[in-house]
């Protein structure tokens, strides 16, 4: 894109006429704006709009979520008393790290009980066996060998059910279990400190995954009608490198039907991949690139500023820039892609637009 300085006229010669300006020639001016500001010796940058294809629907403002099953809350088997403690808040995990040192009172009477059944277990098949044995010899009736193996039976269920328990506690013969984290990912709260009591009813930790991130946008009406399920977007996300940024795709999840009569927008949901920088709560702006057939015009992000709430250019008209309102639809890698007001081949001011807002108010 052609970069040059333009200065402008001569003090004391401020929106006089243009055509003495230009050594005779008439400058002409569209029809709806008035003359531009005349900043005597002031050089200014300018550079020509150029033509672009795969014009973006729009950019939309949009809050980053995480998705229904990203959130994993990892509670106790028994109530106890936390002894330590090893995450904190925000803190990476992988999947099976400790959490947690919590002891119990209730899994030593488990450890109890599996010990006991263990033992009824033993006598049960020694009294089967040993029945069994003399019902084959004709010393005892047969129904006393049948009732010594059904008792077996329910010992061996007994036993069966107190293994159960005692894997599910996953407690040590003192009663010490260690939660773990289910998943990869970070943790997102903590809600017990060492010493502590730890209630089998509420979550001590919450767990988020690492993965992909919902974005909750807010379409204006006049995209209400254009954006579709399945359509891409993408999120520009700093890197903290001389103002570069590192673009992160995704698609259109949902769009609800209705436009919200108080804020005239519909509410829409998107799918984003996970990127370093981007976490839960955050604001972006997301651009919708739509079918990408659409046709507009690129210019420095340098040249666009803000005037009475929209997005503003100065185009050059002969020896004076004026004001025009576009529709910027992405701004990104320095570049402002424009959907409205402006044509290939313009000229517009990317340098000392202050002091032209500040000349074009007066």
């Amino acid at each position: 894109m052609t970069m040059r300085p333009h200065a402008l006229l001569a003090p004391g010669l401020l929106l006089l006429g243009l055509a003495a300006c230009s050594g005779g020639e008439e400058t002409t001016v569209p029809a709806g704006e008035e003359a531009g500001p005349d900043l005597s010796g002031l050089a200014i940058e300018t550079a020509e709009a150029r033509a672009t294809q795969g014009v973006p629907l729009g950019t939309v403002p949009g809050q980053v979520s995480l998705p229904p099953e990203a959130r994993v809350a990892v509670t106790p088997p028994f109530p106890g008393a936390a002894i330590r403690v090893y995450v904190i808040e925000g803190q990476a995990v992988s999947r099976g790290a400790p959490l947690a040192l919590v002891r119990a009172a209730e899994p030593v009477s488990i450890s109890a009980d599996l010990a006991r059944a263990r033992s009824q277990v033993g006598l049960a098949e020694a009294r089967s066996t040993r029945m069994e044995q003399l019902a084959s010899e004709g010393i005892i009736a047969q129904a006393r060998a049948d009732e010594a193996a059904a008792e077996l039976q329910q010992a061996r269920a007994t036993l069966a059910e107190a293994q159960r328990m005692a894997a599910i506690s996953g407690t040590g013969p003192d009663g010490s279990m260690t939660l773990r984290s289910p998943i990869s990912g970070r943790v997102a709260h903590v809600g017990v400190e060492t010493g502590g009591p730890v209630d089998g009813m509420e979550a001590p930790f919450v767990i988020e995954a690492g993965g992909p991130f919902r974005i909750d946008l807010q379409l204006p009406e006049r995209l209400a009608r254009q954006v579709r399920p399945g359509m891409a977007v993408e999120v520009q996300l700093p890197t903290g490198v001389d103002g570069q940024t590192m673009p992160v795709g995704g698609q259109i999840l949902s769009v609800a039907p209705s436009i919200d009569p108080q804020t005239r927008s519909v509410m829409a949901k998107a799918s984003i991949g996970a990127a370093p920088g981007l976490v839960s709560g955050q604001n972006v702006m997301v651009t919708i690139s739509g079918s990408g057939d659409g046709t507009g015009v690129s210019v420095p992000s340098t040249a666009v500023t803000r005037i009475g709430g929209e997005d503003h250019v100065f185009v050059r008209h002969g020896e004076s820039f004026m004001p025009r309102a576009v529709q910027v639809v992405a701004n990104a890698g320095g570049e402002a892609v424009i959907a409205e007001g402006l044509v290939a081949g313009e000229v517009v001011a990317t340098s000392a637009i202050t002091e032209l807002k500040a000349a074009s108010a007066e």
